[in-house]
């Protein structure tokens, strides 16, 4: 990496750091663009140069993607379902304390920033519908499913509320001060009670055949 883009870098982290203080601290509809704009050292138009629209500051489309679990499911091995890709994906995560599953630290003070916002709020339903959309695109091109067929749009639903249960217990959690730790273990057994209960057709749908 050259230099410009180490230095492009570290202003879009600043500019994003410093925006979910003011944020935090002040709530989401009662901070400015400029605002964030000046607490940066930037230029107004440097800050809508990276984020294009003020909900970017918090939900990145890099980070909150509506194709995440497309993605997952994607990038999946030989033998494996797309349940099981997805399910694979969300332990590792957890194990790991990922910012992606809400387990960074100080992530109990931004949560509640995010939901007193509307507009951040909405963004985060529709970004879940929008997973759930992609995926059973996927899934219907993978399998050949005929059209007007149910079951990819079904599976991508149950797929897609196995993730945003998990997210809302993270978040519930997350919002009572838990301790990230006693937060991961309790994620992991919903997960495991979860995975439980998913019928095999689920479980097995779409499993990758080829390397």
């Amino acid at each position: 990496m050259g230099l410009r883009e180490r230095k492009k870098q570290d202003t879009v982290r600043r500019i994003a750091e410093t925006a979910l203080r003011l944020f935090v601290e002040r709530g989401f509809d009662a901070v400015t663009i400029a605002e964030v704009a000046e607490a940066s050292d930037v230029a107004v138009n440097t800050v809508y140069n990276h984020f294009r629209v003020k909900e970017d500051l918090v939900l990145p489309p890099s980070e909150a993607s509506a194709g995440r679990l497309a993605e997952i499911v994607r990038a999946r091995g030989r033998g494996v379902s797309a349940a099981r890709a997805v399910l694979d994906r969300l332990r590792g995560e957890i194990e790991q304390r990922s910012r992606t599953i809400g387990l960074s630290p100080g992530f109990g003070r931004v949560l509640p920033m995010m939901l007193a916002a509307p507009t951040l709020a909405a963004r985060l339903q529709d970004l879940g519908q929008q997973m759930v959309a992609e995926l059973a695109d996927l899934l219907t091109a993978e399998t050949d499913a005929a059209q007007g067929d149910p079951v990819p749009g079904l599976v991508a639903a149950q797929i897609g509320w196995v993730h945003s249960l998990l997210y809302g217990e993270i978040g519930k959690r997350t919002v009572a001060g838990e301790r990230p730790d006693d937060i991961a273990e309790a994620a992991l057994s919903l997960l495991d009670a979860i995975e439980g209960l998913l019928s095999d057709q689920v479980l097995t749908y779409a499993t990758r055949k080829d390397a």
